[in-house]
């Protein structure tokens, strides 16, 4: 593993365990605050953002274990190795803090990080994709998607 994938795992590492005080807080809130329990709204975003946040991390640490083998430039392992992680926090941020009030009854404009988090979590699985299927160094011809 290179030392930028390692750098980066370890830091998505040390941020994992917010997604377990995120669980906590979650279960403090369906357990003591009315308010929370009275808004369907609120509960389904805040919901599928701690799920969102969980999956996207877990995801962009497996991700990196490929980067460094995809025949990607430099430049295109580094954008991988943001995109996923970016959309781990765009996403979920999207859903919190579109319905921070807790008498929301609509999403207000911060629901549109989540199509910027969805594009970044496409656009860099999309990229590492390809990157892992292209011709490698063992291969008689070696591409580099730039």
């Amino acid at each position: 593993m290179s030392h930028e994938s390692r750098q980066m795992a370890g830091i998505l590492l040390i941020v994992l365990p917010t997604v377990a005080f995120g669980g906590v807080s979650l279960l403090r809130m369906l357990v003591g605050d009315p308010e929370y329990m009275e808004n369907p709204l609120r509960q389904d975003l805040w919901r599928a953002g701690h799920a969102h946040a969980g999956v996207l991390l877990l995801l962009s640490l497996i991700a990196l274990r490929y980067v460094d083998e995809a025949v990607l430039s430099d430049r295109m392992k580094t954008f991988v190795r943001s995109a996923i992680p970016l959309s781990a926090i765009l996403l979920p941020v999207a859903f919190f803090l579109s319905v921070l009030s807790p008498d929301a009854e609509e999403p207000n404009a911060l629901i549109n990080l989540a199509y910027v988090g969805a594009i970044s979590l496409m656009a860099g699985v999309l990229v590492l994709g390809i990157g892992l299927i292209r011709r490698g160094p063992d291969d008689t011809h070696r591409e580099v998607l730039e």
